[in-house]
């Protein structure tokens, strides 16, 4: 796992379901500024806490970590051309946060 993907890829998802940061953070029951340190890489969840991530957004632990990119939920009625753009852009974010060593 690159160490932040799985910030970029939990703000994408996020996104995707039209969830803000302070949303994510009530129904967690954590802070809006503990849930913008896991986007921004500051911190990381613990794994009850990844549990109820993937639970709420709909989306595999595997896909939030790095180690897979199967989305394993339904975009939001999105066409499979739209989430085939969805998950270019994520890929695109990953490799020039590479290149220029984040």
């Amino acid at each position: 796992m690159l160490t932040d993907t799985f910030g970029e890829r939990l703000k994408a998802t996020r996104k995707i379901k039209n969830m803000t940061q302070l949303e994510l953070s009530k129904r967690l029951e954590l802070s809006k500024a503990t849930v913008s340190a896991y986007e921004q890489v500051a911190s990381y969840p613990s794994i009850e806490t990844l549990v109820k991530i993937c639970n709420i957004l709909d989306v595999s632990a595997d896909f939030l970590l790095g180690l897979s990119d199967n989305l394993t939920f339904e975009m939001g009625g999105l066409t499979n051309e739209q989430r085939n753009s969805v998950l270019q852009f994520i890929s695109t974010i990953e490799k020039a946060n590479r290149i220029i060593g984040k």
